[in-house]
């Protein structure tokens, strides 16, 4: 099983490090590969360098604008280049049987939306959850429940969003998980709202 770690390519306060170097060193050691952006900056290059130390299996997808910028990371398990963004994140979700998001800025958000609404749309049908490290998430949560309650997100398809503290619980809520109902087109018998 891999999971695809979204995270930032700035390194954050240090908590933000400890937490990252944790989890990518629990998963690793419960014998998890990880995905994640092929950068050797930021988090990105926490979560790799952890979980590479830790004996586990790296995957990283770089697109090739960001070879440079990103430093991309050449002493992983595996590093893809790619020609754009879209082929990148398309690429760590075929490789990927899980979604994690730590902290991070707007592309980690970009990142985390795009994989949970694809599995709102019935696109795939693997767990997705977000690290909430001293409250980073919090005012997110917040506002997705002011979503669901002014009726744009279904209150299911919030509940499929795991909201974790650390690896165990992670891995709980993944070997729990459960899709949420897939949209229907009208007359297919199931609204789109």
């Amino acid at each position: 099983m891999r999971v695809a770690i979204f995270t930032g390519s700035s390194a954050g306060p240090q908590k933000h490090l400890e937490v990252a170097t944790t989890f990518a060193t629990a998963l690793a050691r419960a014998g998890l590969g990880i995905v994640y952006g092929g950068g050797k900056v930021g988090l990105m290059g926490v979560v790799a360098d952890a979980a590479m130390a830790a004996g586990g299996e790296v995957i990283g997808v770089i697109p090739r604008h960001l070879v440079d910028q990103e430093a991309a990371d050449h002493g992983i398990t595996r590093l893809e280049i790619v020609a754009s963004m879209h082929e990148r994140k398309a690429r760590m979700a075929a490789v990927a049987d899980a979604f994690l998001a730590l902290p991070g800025g707007a592309g980690t958000m970009e990142e985390l939306f795009e994989v949970w609404t694809w599995g709102q749309l019935g696109l795939h049908a693997k767990p997705v959850a977000l690290v909430d490290v001293d409250g980073f998430y919090r005012p997110l949560i917040e506002q997705l429940k002011v979503m669901s309650d002014a009726g744009y997100i279904k209150p299911s398809y919030l509940g499929s969003l795991g909201i974790v503290a650390d690896a165990d619980e992670f891995l709980r809520f993944v070997a729990s998980y459960q899709p949420p109902p897939v949209r229907r087109r009208r007359g297919q018998g199931e609204d789109l709202g």
